[in-house]
């Protein structure tokens, strides 16, 4: 079998990003693709719009997992690439574009050159919202062939390529999404007395967000609030009825973000009394944070400091939302970044990663599999 370019899968999957839960189109580009390699050598499982896909080992005591998140982001791309997303206002802004082809990549290389292990790669749907990870570590596929350790990446552009960068414990944040609606009353501007503004109380609410953080909450812990969408209004001279705010909280421990919603809920009530008002809070997704097992990470830099051409840095936490987390809650094992040199950082419209990495990737990870065997057939 020729060695497909998975620089050419990248793009592929590029021109075609899904919202979480609508990976239809990259579900099916998956398992075309998976459908070319000798088929005795793996079991593909479809989850909705995710898929599992286990590799027979030679001789399986135990299977290892490895995870790629398969959906976009609602960005309209600004990248000028002539491999551009056919989507409108749809875009690979995360990388998984990346990571989807890196996992084809390792999957490919031991479908061909199985190892003792039994490998289950996982390609999870909805990383960004609502989340897949929980709900495909519960389901009955998952369950069936759980695996013993998982592990996965996350393309950083502010690395160069050929760099790994990883810590012991805890990586990434706990996250919440926050959604904060106000109802009032309506009117002309001319009769601000006979309304209740919503502009007014919404405004003066992002205000009062900001000393949680540096009030509420340990100096030593960490924890960000940031209202990133605010709507509210018809037209210059009506004085508005609803406002809606949208957010996100990131703490570094479930216990600050505890502290960081009771005192946010406590707010609340005092702006309805202040402002007479109604107000709901949904805090949507929430995503555990990514804590990674210290002896498989310890295993896993000594095995990256022991090889040629590749950078390794001990990173510190960052206060990034991944949805992986709740895999490595039930599942020993790691997530690392994998450096792709891009002036623009994730989520931006004009994200543009190198795409050398990917080789790069996949033969870091099919090394690294490989010594985790006694011995290879």
């Amino acid at each position: 079998m020729t060695v497909p370019d998975f620089k050419t899968i990248r793009r592929d999957l590029h021109k075609i990003p899904e919202l979480g839960f609508q990976e239809h189109k990259t579900q099916k580009y998956l398992m075309d693709y998976i459908s070319t390699l000798p088929s005795h050598r793996y079991e593909l499982k479809k989850w909705k719009t995710g898929l599992f896909v286990k590799v027979a080992g030679t001789e399986p005591t135990r299977t290892i997992g490895y995870r790629a998140d398969i959906d976009g982001l609602p960005i309209r791309e600004e990248t000028g690439l002539d491999f551009q997303s056919d989507h409108v206002e749809k875009m690979h802004a995360c990388g998984h574009d990346f990571h989807m082809s890196i996992a084809l990549g390792v999957l490919t290389h031991f479908v061909q050159h199985p190892i003792e292990d039994d490998l289950l790669f996982i390609f999870q749907p909805a990383e960004e919202g609502p989340g897949g990870a929980q709900p495909m570590l519960d389901s009955d596929e998952m369950k069936r062939w759980m695996p013993d350790a998982v592990f996965a990446l996350h393309i950083a552009p502010e690395y160069e390529v050929g760099t790994v960068a990883v810590k012991e414990g805890l990586l990434f944040a706990n996250t919440s999404e926050l959604f904060i609606k106000f109802k009032g009353k309506g009117g002309h501007a001319a009769y601000p007395h006979q309304t209740k503004d919503m502009i007014v109380a919404a405004s003066y609410f992002v205000t009062q967000l900001q000393p949680i953080v540096s009030r509420n909450v340990d100096p030593l812990d960490s924890a960000v609030i940031t209202i990133g969408k605010m709507e509210s209004g018809t037209v210059q001279n009506i004085i508005a009825e609803t406002a809606t705010l949208e957010g996100t909280i990131r703490t570094l421990s479930p216990e600050s973000m505890n502290s960081v919603k009771s005192r946010l809920e406590a707010l609340i009530q005092g702006m309805k009394i202040s402002y007479d008002c109604d107000i709901e809070v949904d805090y949507g997704s929430m995503y555990q944070q990514v804590y990674n097992d210290p002896e498989w990470t310890k295993d896993f830099i000594s095995f990256v400091e022991t090889t040629d051409n590749r950078n390794l840095v001990i990173c510190k936490e960052a206060m990034t939302g991944e949805d992986f987390g709740y895999m490595l809650e039930k599942i020993p094992g790691f997530m690392f970044w994998l450096g792709v040199n891009s002036p623009y950082g994730l989520h931006h419209s004009k994200l543009n990663p190198e795409e050398e990495a990917i080789d790069f990737a996949i033969s870091l990870m099919t090394e690294y599999f490989e010594t985790l065997n006694v011995k290879t057939k």
